[in-house]
């Protein structure tokens, strides 16, 4: 009654507790055991100690070294083991002098299965330990990922919201009321869960792409007090995937921001180019007070909005600025096939 009670309460609490048996019930359960194999000699009569149903100490042993092969401690584990195969040939007595190979193949069973055991409870937490480590790094990663989307949503919108804070009475408090405006609408969408370049958006046609020039003119127009010069013609082809459009739009704003807060210029040309097939340029040039660039390590928006941002959808982003000389960012790409547009830029946006 006290083995099976056991095997039964055992079997009830590593089910609940959903790991293996800790080092003070693992305790317990080797001291019924051998418990058991030192006591039975005075219940079993000499023939009924192999081979029987009546003599259930053995399997009941084994049944005990399998289970508690899970502990951890591995000094608890080899001390019960070791404990165990003593009080087996407690057990055996004189029957095990006419019977030495059956007594010790059991002897063996016992050692071979507590390894094996041991074996695959320490396989089993490494696959679990790689796993809780994998799913941390996935969580970090996704942690990282949403942060950097964060910082490339806000940061346009903050800037646009800080030069209409403090623009003066005669500036040009209409187009940034405009901008505040979209990067509001940008951060609801966001908030929300949604994607900014909607399927509803006039500007992304059934294969899910968006033409350059349109976008980059309406950009210009938000920042109409910098008299900005756009050649476009150029470029009038060059289509791009939603979410690639996107990216870009939202850099040659945080350009056009850093221009009117930082750079000081009198001239901004904007030119857009396909100067290959499926390679096309977007050139933004202004002749403001520039800065060294190996010097000055990039703000948010240079490092994330523009650099970050786009080089994170497979495009290509060059600045070249020198003090006193303005500064020239060229951001470059291919056109993917019509047909597939719709996939790239699913494709850009699980990356």
């Amino acid at each position: 009654m006290a083995a099976a009670g056991a095997s039964v309460l055992v079997t009830v609490v590593t089910l609940i507790r959903r790991r293996p048996l800790g080092a003070a019930a693992s305790t317990a359960d080797f001291a019924l055991a051998c418990t058991l194999l030192v006591l039975a000699p005075h219940v079993l009569a000499p023939g009924e100690r192999f081979g029987t149903w009546v003599a259930y100490q053995p399997g009941y042993a084994l049944s005990v070294v399998i289970t508690a092969s899970g502990v951890r401690s591995l000094v608890l584990w080899a001390g019960g083991l070791v404990s165990v195969v003593v009080c087996y040939l407690v057990y055996l007595g004189d029957n095990g002098a006419g019977m030495t190979t059956t007594a010790m193949g059991n002897e063996l069973t016992y050692v071979v299965y507590a390894v094996v055991a041991r074996m695959l409870f320490n396989y089993i937490r490494r696959i679990a330990h790689d796993a809780d480590a994998s799913r941390a790094l996935v969580a970090e990663l996704a942690r990282g990922e949403e942060e950097r989307r964060a910082r490339v949503l806000m940061h346009n919108g903050v800037a646009v919201m800080q030069l209409l804070a403090n623009s003066t009475p005669g500036g040009p408090r209409s187009g940034l009321a405009d901008l505040a405006e979209v990067e509001v609408q940008r951060m609801r969408a966001y908030l929300r869960g949604r994607s900014t370049a909607t399927e509803e958006d006039e500007r992304v046609d059934g294969g899910g792409q968006v033409t350059l020039a349109p976008l980059v003119e309406r950009m210009c127009d938000r920042f109409a007090d910098l008299h900005a010069d756009t050649l476009l013609d150029l470029g009038a082809s060059v289509r791009l995937p939603a979410g690639d459009a996107e990216a870009v739009e939202s850099a040659l704003e945080s350009l056009l921001l850093n221009v009117r807060a930082h750079a000081q210029a009198h001239n901004v040309v904007i030119h857009l180019d396909e100067d290959s097939p499926g390679r096309w340029a977007l050139t933004v040039s202004d002749d403001g007070v520039g800065y060294d660039a190996d010097a000055v390590a990039p703000g948010v928006g240079l490092r994330d909005v523009v650099i970050g941002e786009l080089q994170h959808r497979g495009l290509d982003v060059a600045i070249a600025s020198a003090p006193g000389e303005g500064t020239t960012v060229t951001i470059s790409g291919s056109c993917p096939p019509s047909d597939q547009g719709e996939g790239h830029d699913r494709l850009a946006d699980v990356r």
